[in-house]
């Protein structure tokens, strides 16, 4: 799937992280590493032709979270409380999102690379060409999502949930999983490989035979 990528100058300034931790980030047309806001409550962390190495965001709560043509690489994110999100155009690579909250918020292309994600919550949020490349997706919630030409490629979905989420123009087809929460009547238009299908049909409870 081709996504729209961020739209980052390849003349930015690059700085380590020296500010004290305040109510309000904004950044913009740089590069910023080792930021460390780690349990920080925010009310807006902005940022916009970003590149942000090496962050620990972990069990930051941030009322809003607004993200557009950005690149994360190698940030923990984890147990982050980010609902309500605005993340357009934006690569996540090698990152920890283990448990993080993105609820109710806003993903347009949007890719992640070798990220864990597992029990991250993307509960009642709108993702429209959205790539989940070879990552780790065990327990992740997308309750009541609206989900638009999504892809999870070469991930591990093991006991991911989409209850209340139509897959229509979902492709989880090289994907890996045990177990799904799904409701029979939102695989309709659903991309999956014959293994798969064979699995959707055992929890129907249909007994398959050679």
């Amino acid at each position: 799937m081709k996504l729209d990528s961020p739209k980052i100058s390849s003349q930015l300034e690059e700085i380590t992280w020296q500010q004290p931790i305040d109510e309000l980030i904004e950044l913009e047309d740089i590069i910023v590493s080792q930021g460390d806001i780690e349990g920080a409550c925010l009310s807006r962390f902005r940022a916009a032709n970003v590149v942000l190495k090496g962050w620990n965001l972990q069990n930051c709560h941030i009322d809003s979270f607004d993200l557009l043509d950005v690149r994360l690489e190698q940030c923990d994110l984890s147990n982050a409380k980010l609902s309500g999100s605005s993340i357009h155009r934006v690569e996540f690579v090698n990152c920890k999102l283990v448990g993080t909250e993105l609820t109710k918020s806003s993903l347009g292309n949007v890719r992640f690379t070798e990220c864990n994600l597992s029990l991250s919550g993307f509960g009642q949020s709108k993702l429209e060409k959205m790539v989940f490349a070879e990552s780790l997706l065990q327990d992740a919630d997308f309750y009541s999502c609206k989900l638009k030409k999504v892809l999870y490629d070469h991930c591990k979905l093991n006991a991911a949930s989409f209850d209340g989420t139509p897959l229509k123009e979902v492709d989880m087809s090289s994907s890996e999983f045990n177990s799904l929460t799904v409701a029979m009547e939102h695989l309709k238009g659903c991309r999956v490989s014959r293994y798969q299908a064979i699995q959707f049909a055992a929890l129907l409870g249909l007994v398959i035979k050679d």
